[in-house]
This record gives structure tokens, sequence and C-alpha cells, in this order.
């Protein structure tokens, strides 16, 4: 008997739990600590992510076989070493790995060191020196916190003003705390985005097919970064051409780079990229599945992912062949009115049940609990809702007509997911 815990509790870990359910050796799934949603399809353990030693301590006692970690903030926090030293079997990155989505300068000196194509940047840990830099920078300006920030530590300034407000944001105000201690300022690339995750085994990397994610609140790419308003997959502008360039410049270099330092990475590299006039270029790594962007990607894997994983932890990656469905997927993101800043909870999510009797519809639970045997509103994030159709077009479709289905008090989403449009700088 095959036992399986999935770290996290968003939609990104239903829908990895969502596709294990389909591996003819996994007998048992648990997840910490879940979701009023995660808890129909494993058993939710009321542990946090982020308790590295409660976590193993439960993989041991339980005999775990498999744990696969879906969030950063753990990886970033060493639980791959902890699980290992106890004998335990873990997917994803080590603590000296995962520092390419921990610390942001150590990425950006990372590529510089190995010239893999990035934006132009400095980093600084001194707010005057930072303000003195801005006011000699071409506008606009990016500004990210060095460390982690829920996805939401990168402003895009089009003015001095604004950077410097974003500065004392995150290096005096500390809206993200340690995080922004250091700030990395780059110059602002122009150019359609893409998403590209990767198995990696710390010799082979195979990316997944292609995704294009949403960060902004509004439409149009207006308001605040998110975590993600919306994720559709293929890439409308990601050609076989594209793809073979970032294996060859990006790709490679990138598991090669990490190995050579001492780093050898086994998990997942998420490859977020901007294709520029000069080619593509990384805008950032992540050391872990994208959310929403595994919403997507995921409902399109034919192969087995239990087996992958396992393929990844014992490095024999190039021995398997991963395949995919010639399909499309397109996810929609329902929030809370007012994220990601201020919202309410508590409210009754009704619908559900209808996209539930549709098999071309999945609904992935991010921010829910359960109360008086209904699903209420618990978080930014609520659901996610995606569409599989023959082409992107058809998917966008069908992912509408379930957001359509779907109702609660205050209710946010955008109605641009996957719309057609030169640029999107997200």
């Amino acid at each position: 008997m095959m036992r399986v815990l999935v770290v996290g509790g968003g939609g990104r870990e239903h829908a990895i739990i969502i596709k294990l359910k389909e591996s003819e050796k996994v007998d048992e799934i648990y997840c910490a600590p879940g979701n009023a949603g995660i808890s129909c399809d494993a058993e939710c353990v009321d542990i946090k992510a982020t308790d590295i030693l409660a976590l193993a301590d439960f993989a041991e006692s339980r005999k775990i076989d498999f744990t696969v970690v879906g969030m950063d903030d753990p990886l970033v926090m060493g639980i791959v070493d902890e699980f290992e030293k106890r004998g335990l079997r873990i997917f994803g990155p080590r603590k000296n790995a995962a520092i390419i989505e921990g610390s942001k300068a150590f990425s950006k000196e990372l590529m510089k060191k190995y010239d893999i194509p990035t934006a132009k940047y400095e980093t600084f840990d001194d707010f005057n020196d930072a303000c003195s830099y801005i006011k000699k920078s071409a506008l606009p300006i990016v500004v990210k916190a060095d460390g982690l920030a829920l996805g939401k530590g990168v402003l895009i300034c089009e003015s001095i003003e604004e950077a410097e407000a974003a500065l004392k944001q995150l290096m005096i105000d500390k809206k993200f705390g340690k995080s922004g201690s250091k700030v990395v300022i780059e110059e602002f690339l122009t150019g359609p985005e893409v998403s590209v995750l990767s198995f990696c085994d710390g010799n082979t990397v195979v990316p997944m097919v292609s995704a294009q994610d949403h960060k902004r609140a509004f439409d149009n790419d207006k308001g605040l970064n998110t975590g993600g308003m919306g994720t559709f997959s293929p890439s409308r502008i990601y050609t076989p051409e594209i793809a073979d360039a970032c294996m060859e410049k990006i790709f490679k270099p990138t598991a090669r780079a990490l190995k050579k330092e001492g780093r050898e990475f086994k998990g997942i590299i998420y490859f977020g990229l901007m294709i520029t006039k000069d080619g593509p270029k990384v805008i950032e790594y992540n050391a872990r599945f994208g959310d929403p962007e595994t919403q997507v990607v995921l409902p399109r894997l034919e192969s087995d992912l239990f087996e992958i994983f396992e393929a990844c932890v014992d490095g024999t990656l190039d021995k398997i062949d991963i395949k995919w469905k010639d399909n499309a997927a397109a996810c929609v993101i329902l929030a809370s009115g007012g994220y990601p800043e201020s919202y309410q909870k508590g409210f009754v999510i009704d619908g559900l049940e209808k996209c539930a009797q549709r098999d071309d519809i999945y609904v992935y639970h991010a921010g829910t609990a359960l109360k008086d045997g209904k699903f209420i509103t618990n978080g930014g994030r609520v659901i996610g809702v995606t569409g599989i159709g023959e082409n992107l077009d058809e998917a966008i479709k069908i992912a509408y007509e379930g957001v359509g289905m779907v109702e609660f008090e205050k209710m946010h989403f955008r109605r641009d997911i996957g719309v057609k449009r030169e640029n999107i700088n997200s």
C-alpha cells in the first residue's frame, strides 16, 4: 500500500492530488493542511505547511511512503533536508537549491555568472542607495522584494515617485517582512510572458506543456499583482523554435549551473519567461509547481504523475517517456471581492454540484471551508474553474460556462483570461 502526503492547502495542491488519484500505484493520499474541497479527495491533516518537524513526525508515525511539497515556504525552509535526514522519500529541492526562488538576488547572480539571458539588474540593501539608482534609471522600472512575498513582491513602476514609494513599502514599512530587506531593481522588459514548468532530477530537465498566467487583479492587466487570476495552456506564442531556444539557452544551463554550484536540483523548476525582441529571457524562477498554472498543465498530462515524481527523486527521468494530451485548458480564478487587499470571508458558495456534472470542467478549491455542510469562502483566491477543450478558444468558453454556474457574495473574477493580446506584461 502506497501512502502519499501532499504539503500545502491551495488550488495547486488540489490539482496535484486529483492527478495522483489517477495513479494505480497510489492507495492513500493525505494533505497538510489541505482545505474543505481537498478533504473530498484526500485525508486532511491539521499541520501547517511550514511546521516541518511536525510534518516529518507525522510522515514517520503514519508510515508515509512518499511526500510531495506544493508550497514554496517549506522548501525554502529546508523540509526536504529534514525528511531526507530521517530516510523519508520526498519530492522537491533541498534548501540550498530552493534558494533560486527564496532569493531573487541569488537567482539573478546565478544567471549573470552562467550567461543565462535575463533582465539587467542591480541589488540593494540600503534604501538611500536604491533611491539614488532609481533616479538615474530608465522608466518604467521593476522593483522586486528579494525573498518570498506570496507572489505579490514585484512592483512595476511608471515614475520615480512610484518607484520610491515601492522601495519604502518594501524596505522601510516592511510590507513583506524580511523579504523586502534586500531588493532587486530590474530593467522593464516587453513582450508576451510564458510559464514553463519543468521536471528535473538533478541532471535531466523535461519541460511540461507551456502556460500563460494573468497576475493583475482586473481585466486588461490593470490593478495590483495577485497570486494569479487565471491561466491557460498552451501559450499562443510558444513555438517549437522558441521552445528549442529555451531548452538550450535557459533550461539545461540552469540545471547545470545549480549542479556546478553544489546545489543539485530535484523537483519542479518553474521558468517565468518573457519573449523579447532579443529572444526569451528569464523573469523569475520558482522551485515548485506554479499556482494557478498547475491547474491547466496537470489536466493535460497523460502519463502517471507519481511515476514521474519517483523518477525525479531517483535520478531516472531520462528513462521515462512523458506524454501529454493534444488538447487545451483554461482556468479562471474566483476570488473574494477586494483581493489582493482586504476582503471578507464566510460567504456560502453555490453551484459547485453543477460543475461536477461536467467531465470537461474541473473545480480546484483554494480558499474554502465547510460550515453546516456547505462550502464557504475562506481566502482571497477561493476556487479555480478549469475548462478542457480541443483548442484554446473552446477551453476558455467551457471555463467561463463553469464560472457561470458558481455563485457567492462579492465574487470577483477576470473576464479576459486567454484573450488574444500582443503583449501581456503581468
